[in-house]
């Protein structure tokens, strides 16, 4: 590290994302990551390190106030270092994904650290060879099974293999290469589509897994005409979004962002995002699902979210009880806040038990009193 170099970085803020806040010396993990990170010049904006209101006798009431000083930090941050690590399942913690969701929605820099980027089909223990296909623990052809990660994650970070200082190191080396960019005058243009003409229908867009099923297309045709039933137009991720033009590649990285271009555009588009928020891959929701919720919600779209089951996480997630902290079978405690889902999902939007056909009718009577 460089005097100069310590200079460049003094208005760079790190959002520090992970589950580590669950593990049993996660604290002392992020405590050395912020260290680390202010000691090379950045600032830090840590969730959760202001006063919280842990005391409330409302359980809900205190992940409220996680999410509000989460918020906080997230709008003070520059940039984003997220641990990518295979968290209850084959994929990453859900959250940590919604949070990148919003750090994408803001614009700014996404870095995500694993020392795994071996393919999904590798990591998934429950895959299975079939007639020279892999198919997933749902009896889908595994998607996106040749890439580590889904495609939202793929298009939108930086995947840096290794550790969290690993990141550090590939951002600062991407600042000074910003300001060289900034001095040879190149200039990215965002292409924005015109507002939503007065009077037409609020748009509604469909994030789920189903998106990967086999039977996908029949699946959002039929929950489509559910909404149309009562009055919503609604679009799935299955559909191509306007001022989106696919492309057709063998590659899979840029298929992976080719789709990842697509979900975001819808997420941009619509005015209402209705989530599938049921497990998916282990105990996490789905990481697509998590992003676009997440981007959703710095973009100010209201969510939605439905799940067959919305006992509490406690009761969901085998764990160890009170007295051992909540631990799962990781060492990770499950969240306790009398919430079905993670607190990102849990106190951004408002959430329904029930299968879609069952709910859409409550999401519409929402909607239609402006709740």
């Amino acid at each position: 590290m460089y005097r100069y170099q310590y200079g460049l970085l003094k208005n760079e803020a790190i959002y520090i994302a992970g589950p580590e806040c669950f593990y049993t010396n996660g604290y002392d993990m992020l405590a050395a990551m912020r260290k680390r990170a202010e000691s090379l010049g950045f600032r830090v904006t840590l969730p959760n390190e202001h006063p919280l209101d842990m005391n409330n006798n409302d359980f809900r009431k205190r992940a409220d106030s996680i999410f509000a000083d989460l918020k906080a930090a997230m709008n003070a941050s520059t940039v984003i270092i997220a641990d990518l690590e295979a968290y209850r399942g084959a994929e990453p913690d859900s959250g940590t994904i919604f949070e990148i969701g919003m750090a994408y929605a803001r614009g700014i820099r996404s870095y995500g650290y694993t020392r795994d980027k071996r393919s999904l089909a590798a990591k998934n223990q429950q895959a299975v060879l079939k007639n020279g296909m892999v198919y997933d623990e749902r009896g889908n052809v595994m998607p996106y099974a040749e890439l580590p990660f889904s495609p939202t994650i793929i298009g939108s970070t930086k995947i840096v293999e290794g550790d969290f200082d690993d990141c550090l190191r590939a951002l600062m080396v991407d600042i000074e290469e910003e300001y060289k960019a900034k001095a040879i005058g190149e200039i990215n243009v965002s292409k924005l589509l015109p507002e939503r003409q007065a009077g037409t229908k609020p748009l509604v867009y469909l994030s789920g897994f189903e998106r990967y099923e086999t039977s996908g297309e029949s699946i959002y045709k039929r929950m489509k005409e559910i909404c149309t039933g009562y009055g919503l137009k609604a679009v799935s991720p299955s559909d191509t979004a306007d001022g989106i033009q696919k492309k057709e590649t063998d590659n899979p990285y840029i298929w992976a962002a080719s789709q990842f271009a697509n979900y975001q555009q819808h997420v941009r588009n619509c005015d209402i995002i209705i989530a599938n928020l049921n497990d998916y891959r282990g105990y996490e929701i789905a990481n697509d699902v998590g992003f676009e919720c997440g981007m959703g919600f710095q973009l100010g779209k209201r969510l939605y979210g439905y799940m067959d089951n919305t006992d509490f996480l406690i009761h969901r997630i085998p764990n160890l009880g009170e007295e051992k902290e909540f631990r799962d079978h990781t060492g990770s405690n499950v969240e306790n806040f009398n919430y079905p889902a993670n607190l990102m999902f849990a106190c951004s939007m408002k959430l329904f038990e029930g299968k879609f056909e069952e709910i859409i009718a409550e999401v519409a009577i929402d909607l239609s009193m402006g709740l």
